[in-house]
C-alpha cells in the first residue's frame, strides 16, 4: 500500500510540475509584454523598466521560473490588475463558489446517474434501456454553454421558476461565513429561508455543469452492470431463490461501482474546468467568472493562478479516487510492484 501511495504521489506532483512549467511558458509566448501591462497603460519607460526589475523580468528565462516556482511554493501568485488586489486573496474570495457548485453538481450526477445506468442494465433492450441511452448520447454531447441558455430561456424566463444567475437575490444578504460555502453557512447559522434561495440559484447552472457526467456515468454504470449480470455469481445467486433486488443491489452494483468510481473521479476535474463556461453563463461568482473576466482585461497572473489551482484540485480528486480504488480493489496495489 505505501508503495502504491509513494507512486500515486510521485505521479501527481510530475503533473502539477508539468503544468507549472506549461503555464510558465503561456505566460511567456502570450501576446503583449506583462510588465508594460502591470505597469498600466499610462506609464512611462522608465516605470516599465522598474516594474520589470522588481518582478525579474529582466533575468534568463530560467532565473524567472524559479522566482515564478518560488512565490507559488509561498503562495504568492501575483497581483491582479483587474481587481486591485493580491490573486491569492481573490482565489480565497471566489473558489468556494466553484467548489461548493461542483460538489453539488457531482451530487447530482451520482444520485441520478448510478440508478439510471442499473435501470437500463435491469430492463436491457427494452423501450427504458433505449430512452436511457439516448439519454446518455445526447447528455454527452450536448455543449453546456447551450444547455445553460436553453435552461434559463425556458426555466428562467418563460416559466419563471427559477432564477437566471447569481447566487442569491442583490438585496439578500449572506450569512456570516464559517465554512465560506453559502449553502452550508445557512443551515450552519439556521437561516432556512437562505438556504431555499440559495438552493433555488444553484440548481440550474448545477443542472446544466452535471449533466453531461451524469451521462457518462449513466453510461459506464450500465455497462459494468451487464458484465456483472452475466457472471457466474449472479447466476448462482438467482438459482438459489435470492431476490432479484438483492442479487442486484448488493452482489452486481457493488462489483460494478469500481469502474464508475474512477468515472466520478475524471468527472469531478472536467466539471472544475467546466466551470468557466457554466459560471460566465450564469454570472455565477467563481474563480471560472473570475478567469474570463481576468482573461478579457489581459490580465495573465489570475489565468495562471486559476489554472494550477484547478489542475491542483484535478489531480487532488483522482488521487483520492485511486486511494479508494485500490482500497475495494487490492490487486491494483501490487501493479508495478
Amino acid at each position: 500500500m505505501l508503495n502504491f501511495l509513494l507512486r500515486r504521489s510521485l505521479f501527481m506532483f510530475g503533473t502539477l510540475f508539468a503544468l507549472l512549467v506549461l503555464t510558465f511558458i503561456i505566460s511567456h509566448v502570450a501576446p503583449g509584454d506583462p510588465a508594460s501591462l502591470a505597469a498600466g497603460p499610462d506609464a512611462t519607460k522608465e516605470m516599465v523598466e522598474t516594474v520589470r526589475k522588481e518582478f525579474g523580468l529582466d533575468k534568463p528565462l530560467p532565473m524567472q521560473f524559479l522566482i515564478y516556482a518560488g512565490g507559488i511554493l509561498q503562495g504568492d501568485f501575483g497581483h491582479s490588475l483587474f481587481s486591485g488586489r493580491e490573486v491569492a486573496d481573490d482565489l480565497l474570495r471566489y473558489f468556494p463558489a466553484t467548489f461548493e457548485l461542483v460538489m453539488f453538481s457531482i451530487l447530482i450526477a451520482v444520485i441520478f446517474g448510478v440508478p439510471l445506468g442499473v435501470l437500463s442494465a435491469v430492463k436491457q433492450n427494452t423501450w427504458v434501456d433505449h430512452f436511457i441511452r439516448i439519454f446518455s448520447v445526447s447528455g454527452v454531447g450536448m455543449p453546456m454553454f447551450w444547455l445553460g441558455l436553453m435552461l434559463q430561456l425556458y426555466f428562467g424566463l418563460q416559466l419563471g421558476w427559477l432564477p437566471l444567475g447569481g447566487q442569491l437575490e442583490i438585496m439578500t444578504d449572506p450569512p456570516v461565513p464559517i465554512t465560506h460555502l453559502l449553502i452550508v453557512d445557512s443551515i450552519l447559522r439556521l437561516q432556512f429561508d437562505i438556504t431555499w434561495e440559495a438552493l433555488q440559484h444553484i440548481f440550474l447552472p448545477a443542472l446544466t455543469l452535471c449533466f453531461p457526467a451524469l451521462a457518462s456515468i449513466a453510461r459506464v454504470n450500465r455497462a459494468d452492470m451487464l458484465e456483472a449480470l452475466n457472471e457466474d455469481y449472479i447466476t448462482n445467486a438467482r438459482a438459489q431463490g435470492i431476490s432479484t433486488f438483492r442479487t442486484v443491489g448488493l452482489y452486481a452494483l457493488r462489483n460494478a461501482m469500481l469502474p464508475t468510481l474512477a468515472m466520478i473521479g475524471l468527472r469531478f476535474g472536467w466539471m472544475l474546468g467546466g466551470t468557466v463556461l457554466v459560471e460566465s453563463v450564469f454570472d455565477w461568482p467563481g474563480v471560472g467568472l473570475y478567469a474570463v473576466q481576468t482573461a478579457v482585461s489581459s490580465d495573465f497572473e489570475p489565468i495562471m493562478a486559476v489554472t494550477l489551482l484547478l489542475g491542483f484540485f484535478f489531480m487532488l480528486a483522482n488521487f483520492i479516487v485511486d486511494i479508494l480504488y485500490s482500497l475495494l480493489d487490492p490487486r491494483l496495489q501490487r501493479i508495478g510492484e
